[in-house]
C-alpha cells in the first residue's frame, strides 16, 4: 500500500470512528436517543424532544470536544514537527501555559467572557509563543532549547496564575480553578461557533504548509537547499499552531496532553514518519470527545472536566517519553 493510500485509510477509519463518538455523544445522558433519532435531529427532521436535546443539550459540548481535540492535536503536530523533539508539544513548552494566564487575568481582573476571553487568550499565547521564541534562537530555532526555555516560561506562567487565584473573589476563583481544569461542562455556544470559523481556517492554512513540514524534517539544511527559508517557514508554521492552541484554551481552558499524544498516535497508524496533520487532527478529536464521555459517565452524578482523564492519560505517557529519551 503506498504512502499516500495508506494516510487516506487511516484518517478514513479515523474519522468513522469519531463519527460513532459523536452518535454516542448525542444519544446517551438522562434522555436517551436512538441513533436513528440523533440522525434526524441533526438533519432537520426531528422531533422536539430530540431536536432540543441534540441541538441546545449535548450539540454544544460534543462539537466542542470534536473541534478543541482537532485543533490541540494539529498544533501538537506542528510544532513536535517543527522542533523535532517528541515532547515540545504547547502544553510542555508553555504556549499553553502563557494562554491560560492571559485568560485568567482577564476573568479575575477584567470579568472577561465570550469574544473579550477568546481575544485575550490569543493575545497571551502570541506574546508568550514570541518570549519563547526569542529566548531560544541561536541561528534559528531548536529543539532541546525550545523546551527547556518553554518549561522556564511556563513556570512563570504558573506563578502568574496561582497569583490571579489568590486575587479574585471565591466565586471567580470557583470559575477560575474549573476553566484551568480543561472543562466543556459548560461550553460557550458563541466560542464553539467562533472556534469551528478558525479551526476550519487555521487547518487549511496548517494543511498547505504541510509539505513545508516534511522538507524542515531533512533538516534546515537539507531545506535550504531545497529552495525553502527554514526560519520564515517555521515562524509561520508555529504561528498557526499558537492561534489554533489559543482558540483551543478559550473555548475549554487547557485540556493536558492532548496536544501531546495525538501526533505520536497518528504517525504509528500512518507509518513511514509522515506528519498528516489530517489524521493527527483527527486523532485529537477522538482522543478528546472519548475522554469527554468517560468524565461525563465514568462516575454516576459526577460530571468531571475532560482535563482530569486527558491528565491521566497523558501524565504517564510523559514520563514514558521521559524515561526512554536521553
Amino acid at each position: 500500500m503506498s504512502a499516500v493510500r495508506r494516510e487516506v485509510t487511516v484518517l478514513g477509519a479515523v474519522l468513522l470512528l469519531l463519527v460513532a463518538l459523536v452518535l454516542v455523544g448525542l444519544g446517551v445522558g438522562e434522555i436517551p436517543l436512538s441513533p436513528l433519532q440523533v440522525a434526524g435531529a441533526l438533519v432537520g427532521h426531528g422531533d422536539t424532544v430530540s431536536d432540543f436535546v441534540v441541538g441546545q443539550l449535548r450539540g454544544p459540548r460534543v462539537a466542542g470536544a470534536v473541534l478543541v481535540g482537532a485543533a490541540l492535536g494539529a498544533a501538537g503536530g506542528i510544532v513536535q514537527s517543527v522542533v523535532r523533539n517528541p515532547i515540545a508539544s504547547p502544553d510542555v513548552i508553555g504556549i499553553t501555559s502563557g494562554a491560560s494566564a492571559s485568560g485568567l487575568t482577564a476573568i479575575v481582573l477584567f470579568g472577561a467572557s465570550g469574544g473579550a476571553l477568546f481575544g485575550s487568550v490569543v493575545v497571551g499565547a502570541v506574546l508568550v509563543s514570541v518570549v519563547i521564541a526569542a529566548l531560544s534562537w541561536r541561528r534559528g530555532i531548536t529543539g532541546n532549547r525550545v523546551v527547556l526555555v518553554g518549561i522556564g516560561v511556563a513556570a512563570i506562567c504558573l506563578s502568574i496564575t496561582g497569583w490571579m487565584l489568590t486575587s479574585g473573589t471565591v466565586q471567580q476563583a470557583g470559575t477560575a480553578l474549573l476553566w484551568l481544569s480543561g472543562s466543556l461542562n459548560a461550553v460557550d455556544r458563541t466560542l464553539v461557533g467562533v472556534l469551528g470559523v478558525a479551526v476550519v481556517v487555521l487547518l487549511a492554512a496548517a494543511l498547505v504548509q504541510s509539505r513545508r513540514l516534511t522538507v524542515l524534517a531533512l533538516g534546515d539544511e537539507v531545506a535550504a537547499a531545497l529552495g525553502l527559508r527554514p526560519d520564515r517557514a517555521k515562524v509561520l508554521l508555529l504561528l498557526t499552531a499558537v492561534c489554533l492552541t489559543a482558540g483551543a484554551v478559550a473555548t475549554a481552558g487547557p485540556v493536558a496532553f492532548v496536544a501531546l499524544m495525538a501526533a505520536p498516535v497518528a504517525r504509528r497508524l500512518v507509518g513511514n514518519g509522515r506528519v498528516a496533520l489530517g489524521a493527527v487532527a483527527a486523532v485529537g478529536a477522538v482522543i478528546t470527545l472519548a475522554s469527554d464521555l468517560l468524565a461525563q459517565f465514568a462516575i454516576p452524578g459526577n460530571a468531571l472536566p475532560v482535563g482530569v482523564v486527558t491528565g491521566v492519560v497523558g501524565a504517564p505517557y510523559l514520563l514514558w517519553l521521559l524515561a526512554r529519551g536521553r
